[in-house]
């Protein structure tokens, strides 16, 4: 089947839940998720779930497992605490907990960054991964790198993604 008949056939309406990890933030500060909602909108998808969570490891796993299991949630998108700080939690926590890592989208997020911010794009460890069957995307807290990868990467394959995971 070619890529084209794949993406025909994937899910056309993706339900996201936007997790926001963060110390600093409240729902009125927190331009990464509330950028994140609209963009999704916007594409005509849907937010089932919207959580700020302490950038904590405990709390940030606690936080995607809860996601996960949610029975109307088929994509879980992350914001904050993928940098290179001590208090970023998201990066370390969710490799050690992903069921398998989707290494590509990593990779193509800091190739891509890479024609915007240059070499500063090592300072960002974006990872995807699954997790008790639903695909998860951890994405930095920047808006403009929040733009980057939803034009360009998340919502042309969110659908794609989802379709897969399911079988």
């Amino acid at each position: 089947m070619s890529l084209k008949q794949h993406r025909h056939e994937s899910a056309q309406t993706v339900r996201f839940a936007v997790l926001t990890f963060s110390d600093s933030r409240d729902e009125a500060s927190d331009r990464g998720g509330s950028y994140l909602v609209e963009r999704i909108e916007e594409a005509g998808q849907r937010v089932v779930r919207r959580e700020l969570c302490a950038d904590d490891a405990a709390l940030v796993a606690a936080c995607v497992r809860s996601a996960v299991v949610q029975e109307d949630v088929d994509l879980v998108l992350t914001t904050g605490g993928t940098g290179v700080a001590p208090r970023d939690m998201a990066y370390d926590t969710l490799k050690e907990l992903f069921d398998s890592e989707i290494p590509g989208f990593g990779e193509l997020f800091r190739w891509l960054s890479y024609g915007e911010i240059g070499s500063a794009t090592i300072l960002s460890r974006a990872i995807g991964g699954l997790l008790g069957g639903k695909v998860v995307l951890a994405l930095p807290g920047s808006p403009k790198a929040l733009r980057l990868a939803m034009d360009e990467i998340v919502l042309k394959e969110a659908g794609h993604l989802v379709s897969q995971t399911r079988g």
